[in-house]
């Protein structure tokens, strides 16, 4: 009887993958193809990409003369350049246990494709585009030993067309919020189809897992296992190579709070707050971080403060001691934040009251409390800083003012907030060398 269920399980699985394909194939991807192609009409890194993606296979066909067939090539996709630095430990590691492997590294966003730089990436790509025929190709022409996603952006025809090549696939890094859209019933359905398709699947923590086995169908052989987020472990690695005095206790740090990936969204917010307490306390200094640290957005920066009544100063020229004793830093380049935190106590980061909150683990191995909007499901690093007393949450100016307060006049609290959020970092190292391993076994 059991055996019979299963059976019908299985040919309803069958039959439900058939009709995601047709839909996704006939409906779904051709209509979000036409409508990217519209919009790069208007928009230039749409139009960066598009054109990326129509020279992957020349560049594979450069790269592999003739299909491959004895070359051990390892394929990892990353959305964009946050997401490469989970990529990064993995690669690493991998060339530390196999070093003559190849590999390929593919990103779907301009921002990655463009900014990432690593000595261990042979050949960097755009994603192709996500047709069938396209995906065929591109894996039929290098081969890969395996193919790995890192965390979310996962292309169901780069899936099932690696299923059908028999090409091991394995997704790290995987959270399912809790309210994903991936959990709908519908979008549930077609996600099983594809997440049932992947070999293995790492998750960042138990909940996750918990998550991922019910989008799975019945009777999934894919392997699903706990193995933390690699980003810890980057965050750890890239701040061991700062030249700093750890040493040092934070409270003997100047009177810095950090306003760090700021869009207008939470401008509305904080800026009000901010400018009252600089001008109540003279000892505070602001380190002011736009989203986009260029260009419209600096300038609107350095404009939004002077109709405060408050002098801003660029970094590009004044260098991180301003000379007449202005209390406003504006920071217009980019990749300094990291190291930058160990110079102040309070961080905000932004992107909590538009796209979802951004990196949190920057601040946090830098001993700051971080504050940051509602919308931080995203970061499984935030919900974790939140647990343990290291990152508040918050909804409005008003609840903004009060948290900066009481971590200000109260050094026993804040003390316990940086200890805790630094602890969250040092607790989750590891899970690099468990998802080689993972890759390397599963």
């Amino acid at each position: 009887m059991a055996i019979c269920k299963l059976n019908d399980s299985k040919k309803i699985n069958t039959l439900m993958k058939y009709f995601w394909k047709l839909i996704y194939n006939i409906i779904l991807f051709p209509a979000a193809y036409f409508i990217a192609v519209i919009l790069a009409m208007l928009n230039k890194k749409i139009r960066a990409g598009l054109i990326g993606r129509f020279r992957t296979y020349s560049k594979l066909k450069n790269e592999f003369p003739h299909r491959n067939r004895d070359r051990l090539v390892y394929w990892f996709h990353a959305a964009s350049h946050g997401e490469f630095e989970q990529v990064k430990p993995i690669l690493a590691g991998l060339k530390e246990i196999e070093p003559d492997c190849y590999c390929i590294v593919s990103f779907f966003s301009p921002s990655g494709y463009n900014n990432v730089e690593d000595e261990h990436i042979d050949c960097k790509i755009y994603l192709p585009a996500d047709f069938p025929w396209n995906c065929r190709r591109a894996l039929r022409r290098t081969r890969p030993h395996k193919l790995i996603f890192a965390e979310y952006d996962v292309w169901p025809n780069l899936v099932w067309s690696a299923e059908i090549l028999n090409i091991p696939t394995t997704l790290f890094a995987a959270r399912l919020q809790k309210k994903s859209p991936k959990g709908w019933p519908i979008l549930r359905s077609f996600y099983r189809q594809v997440y049932g398709s992947i070999n293995s699947v790492y998750t960042v923590g138990e909940k996750d897992h918990i998550a991922v086995k019910r989008i799975l169908p019945r009777g999934s052989k894919s392997v699903i296992r706990v193995l933390g987020n690699p980003r810890y472990d980057r965050v750890k690695e890239l701040a061991d190579q700062f030249t700093i005095d750890r040493t040092k206790s934070v409270l003997h740090r100047q009177n810095g709070i950090f306003a760090a990936s700021v869009w207008p969204e939470d401008e509305m917010v904080i800026l009000k707050p901010l400018t009252n307490l600089l001008k109540n306390d003279s000892e505070v200094f602001l380190y002011w971080v736009p989203h986009e640290p260029k260009g419209k957005f600096i300038d609107n920066s350095v404009r939004q403060f002077q109709q405060l009544n408050l002098e801003p100063v660029l970094m590009s020229e004044c260098g991180l001691t301003p000379k007449n004793g202005e209390q406003v830093l504006i920071i217009d380049h980019v990749g300094l934040l990291a190291e930058l935190y160990w110079k102040g106590r309070i961080a905000y980061v932004g992107g909590g009251f538009s796209t979802g909150v951004h990196n949190v683990m920057e601040p946090a191995i830098a001993r700051l409390p971080v504050i940051f909007g509602p919308k931080f499901h995203n970061s499984d690093a935030a919900e974790a800083l939140i647990e343990v007393g290291g990152g508040f949450p918050t909804s409005n100016s008003e609840q903004f003012s009060q948290t900066l307060h009481e971590l200000m006049s109260n050094d026993e609290k804040f003390l316990q907030a940086s200890l805790a959020a630094t602890g969250v970092i040092h607790d989750n190292i590891g899970s690099a060398t468990r998802v080689v391993r993972g890759i390397i076994r599963d």
